[in-house]
């Protein structure tokens, strides 16, 4: 079964992806900051995390460059979920340490789609 961490502060944002992704059979992990995200990622290694750019404790970016830089998560595909229009962002996006971008609000229709193609990406 494909595991998800979620790294998301808003409790709402973070139930309902949850929920999305628990009905279309994934298996989930939640985090409200990016310190706790980090721990789990560590401790748990998912096949994908999402990660919202802004969190009480410090920024998407900052967590991804540390996932990234990190040998036990490196190959770990790490998500922007942001409200922040992310169209052309993709060099910034590379550079930081992510796979890639899902916009918020998620679409409860096509959101696990949209990160199944993520856990796709991932390299063997």
């Amino acid at each position: 079964m494909t595991s998800v961490l979620i790294v998301e502060d808003d409790d709402r944002n973070r139930k309902l992806a949850r929920d999305v992704l628990d009905a279309a059979g994934f298996r989930t992990l939640e985090a409200a900051t990016g310190n706790e995200g980090i721990a789990l990622a560590l401790e748990h290694r998912p096949d994908v995390i999402l990660v919202d750019l802004r969190l009480p404790d410090m920024g998407g970016a900052e967590i991804a460059r540390a996932l990234s830089n990190d040998g036990r998560t490196a190959l770990i595909p790490v998500v922007a979920m942001s409200a922040l229009a992310l169209e052309g962002a993709g060099d910034w996006l590379a550079a930081t340490g992510f796979a890639g971008a899902i916009d918020k609000p998620i679409s409860i229709r096509d959101f696990p789609d949209e990160v199944r193609h993520y856990c796709a990406k991932q390299p063997p």
